[in-house]
């Protein structure tokens, strides 16, 4: 499957990978911006098996159902019911501090939808974990797939978005029209 993946990534679709995940880190969270289109779940998939990383993601319950719900399981996914107000947060805090190793990408708009603000709860999981955060981006504009050093929270919200804003500024998502990066800064 790797080779598979990193010929479909590298040579047909032309995707380059900038950076590289922490091998000495068993625990943290990817966060993936800004998401515009599904196609960054396909190219995410075709990534997390290029590298070889065991990756799980966060998806809505009803794309874990019949006849497809098995494919997203077996990605990594973990369904969850968006219309419950249980603590999500303090729950995958707990997943994170009981298994040894855990990854999880989660894309802080929380939709491909133009949004005008950030969900925070991939903040408060990394320092309830106290886990670190590695950010990556699928650059459409220039097909590249650039991968963060791991960030620490500081423990100052202001500060830690002001450094995600900063990062993510000039990414170009598939759909640049769906994306504003001066709402992070509003958080």
């Amino acid at each position: 499957m790797k080779y598979l993946s990193k010929f479909i990534l590298n040579t047909l679709l032309g995707w380059k990978i900038v950076g590289g995940y922490p091998k000495d880190l068993k625990k943290f969270i990817i966060m993936g911006a800004p998401h515009t289109t599904n196609m960054d779940f396909v190219l995410g998939a075709l990534m997390k098996f290029s590298l070889e990383l065991p990756i799980n993601f966060i998806g809505k319950k009803s794309l874990f159902k019949p006849p497809y719900g098995f494919i997203f399981k077996a990605l990594g996914g973990i369904p969850v019911d968006r219309s419950k107000s249980d603590n999500m947060v303090q729950a995958i805090i707990d997943v994170f501090n009981e298994r040894e190793e855990f990854i999880l990408a989660i894309s802080p708009e929380g939709t491909r939808q133009k949004t005008d603000k950030w969900k925070t709860g991939f903040y408060y999981i990394a320092k309830g974990a106290n886990i670190p955060i590695v950010m990556n981006t699928f650059d459409f504009g220039n097909k590249e797939y650039i991968i963060s050093k791991p960030y620490y929270l500081t423990g100052n919200k202001e500060k830690d978005f002001n450094f995600f804003y900063n990062y993510y500024k000039d990414i170009k998502g598939k759909f640049p029209e769906k994306y504003n990066p001066d709402f992070i800064k509003n958080l």
